[in-house]
């Protein structure tokens, strides 16, 4: 029996878009993790769920140490003179600051709600 195609729209039922959230990202996560091993590749995947908790993903090493290779391999994925890539490169340099900060502050939050539990 075949399935039907799915409409890409919010899920409004709160129930069955948790199960959704749930099912969806750890497909997510086992496709990263099954291109890590067939390709030989290093694959990092940050997902936020709705209620702020962070699921991640870092094959052959940490988020911070492909962080880290991502910035300093961004100037050759780009073809324009380097005049131009100095901002891209700030600006991507503060985008990912902010994204650890965000993650900090989401870490911390989920600390305090799983101490209050």
């Amino acid at each position: 029996m075949a399935r039907g195609k799915v409409q890409m729209r919010r899920i409004e039922n709160p129930v069955h878009r948790q199960v959704t959230f749930c099912k969806r990202r750890m497909g997510l996560l086992k496709k990263a993790k099954e291109l890590s091993v067939l390709c030989d590749a290093d694959i990092g995947v940050i997902v936020f769920s709705p209620h702020g908790k962070i699921y991640e993903l870092a094959t052959n090493g940490n988020m911070e140490g492909l962080i880290e290779r991502y910035k300093c391999n961004l100037p050759e994925a780009q073809v324009e003179s380097t005049e131009q890539n100095i901002p891209m490169m700030q600006l991507m340099s503060r985008e990912i600051e902010m994204l650890k900060n965000k993650e900090g502050i989401l870490k911390a939050a989920n600390d305090i709600l799983q101490e209050r539990k």
